[in-house]
């Protein structure tokens, strides 16, 4: 008991001596509870709309990232932290606004709330918590492999919405091309994957883990950024070697999901070892990054992909 009396004081202690340097240097005393990574859902009027935001001070200066209702991880021209309120800026052009998208929050016990003013005109409210750390305390146990698609039909899965659908053709899934995502049924949380795929040229598609973070699988991003390349983990992680982008051609990803953790083999080649993906990905179907999901199949890109042999080896 006693040493934990004494933890209790040395930690009341640091705060105290935080505290009294962040009013020497003019912070605020809210900025140790309101840096981090957090999990933002944005309430429209016709949806929730997940999203992400990294706040980290480097020296003299606040910095963040931020992930909006689509798109990659980028970073934002302003934040700040004044009077306990949390102020941040979304330029219009990655909104599609006619104006700059103000977000302005507050801590409610371990709870971030606030409004933003949306590009419909209207006020959002939008909400946040801590994104967890998913760390891992030992090596998983595999379950037994399961089939995700049986090559004959769509059992087991479902589309996000209307349009033009997903098909199965000789025993393979297509992707419909600027249509609905394909959903499991079945949530997972830590596994391994193994599926394959055919990118036609000049196409887009993407696995979804969890359905929150996305592998790339693309024809069409050449003069894009490394990370919305096939393998890459987009906006966020870069595959390392990038290897030949090969249209109309079979080729394999073994994935492993740990957490956080991921490692990726491209055709047998590692191109991400182990690596931290930090947020959710645009077009994610949650941020609720401390729970189960699916996998889920792009089919809102433009073009055809094909998969086939999708095997998923759950953790115990």
């Amino acid at each position: 008991m006693k040493g934990i009396r004494y933890v209790s004081i040395f930690c009341g202690l640091l705060l105290a001596t935080w505290a009294y340097s962040a009013n020497a240097q003019g912070l605020d005393s809210q900025e140790p509870a309101l840096m981090g990574r957090w999990d933002l859902t944005l309430h429209a009027p016709d949806r929730d709309y997940p999203s992400w935001l990294e706040v980290e001070r480097d020296g003299s200066t606040l910095k963040a990232r931020f992930v909006g209702r689509w798109g990659n991880a980028r970073p934002l021209p302003k934040v700040e932290i004044s009077d306990g309120v949390l102020k941040f800026v979304s330029p219009k052009e990655e909104e599609e606004s006619k104006q700059d998208l103000l977000f302005q929050g507050r801590l409610e016990g371990r709870e971030l709330s606030g409004t933003v003013n949306g590009p419909d005109g209207k006020q959002w409210k939008w909400t946040g918590v801590k994104a967890p750390t998913l760390t891992a305390t030992q090596p998983p146990k595999w379950g037994k492999p399961i089939q995700l698609f049986n090559g004959k039909d769509l059992s087991g899965w479902k589309a996000s919405g209307p349009g033009p659908g997903w098909t199965v053709r000789d025993g393979n899934l297509v992707s419909p091309g600027h249509g609905p995502e394909l959903i499991s049924e079945q949530q997972f949380k830590d596994f391994k994957l193994h599926v394959e795929f055919n990118c036609d040229k000049d196409s887009n598609s993407g696995v979804y883990l969890r359905g929150r973070y996305e592998v790339q699988v693309e024809t069409d991003s050449q003069a894009e950024p490394a990370s919305h390349h096939t393998g890459g983990v987009y906006g966020f992680i870069a595959p390392s070697p990038e290897l030949p982008r090969s249209p109309d051609r079979w080729q394999s990803f073994n994935i492993t999901l740990v957490g956080r953790r991921l490692t990726v083999e491209q055709n047998g080649t590692t191109i991400i070892n182990s690596q931290e993906i930090p947020g959710i990905t645009g077009g994610a179907l949650n941020s609720n990054e401390g729970e189960a999901g699916p996998i889920y199949l792009q089919g809102s890109e433009k073009g055809h992909v094909s998969y086939r042999k999708i095997v998923l080896t759950p953790a115990k």
